[in-house]
């Protein structure tokens, strides 16, 4: 039987609220339909998102083909989507980083789906 210490929710960050201040009325839609999943995933193991975009990126490259390129496109979809949603709270470089990295990881997973 599990104890109950493994059911507990894991407490949300420090701050008063998941939203943008101000925010235009998109990212105010971003943010409203990302709410739900992003606590979610914040109630995941630390260690699982981590070793799954490895997983990911590990099978994008071993697999060839069609297969190599639904992993490496889902990994960039999710790695855009969270940079979305951190946008307003990066440095210039880090959104830099942040775009360089997803479009290399979108780009190889396009040339896999065409080789």
């Amino acid at each position: 039987m599990a104890s109950n210490r493994s059911r507990r929710p894991r407490p949300l960050p420090q701050g008063r609220t998941l939203f943008t201040p101000g925010a235009s009325p998109s990212r105010q839609s971003l943010e409203h339909r990302s709410a739900t999943s992003l606590l979610w995933v914040h109630q995941l193991p630390a260690w699982l998102l981590p070793v799954l975009a490895v997983a990911l990126l590990v099978t994008g490259f071993a697999v060839g083909g069609l297969g190599g390129a639904i992993a490496l496109c889902g990994l960039a979809a999710v790695l855009a989507w969270l940079a979305a949603i951190s946008w307003p709270r990066l440095s210039p470089l880090s959104r830099l980083v942040r775009i360089a990295a997803i479009g290399a990881i979108a780009a190889i997973g396009v040339l896999r789906a065409l080789h």
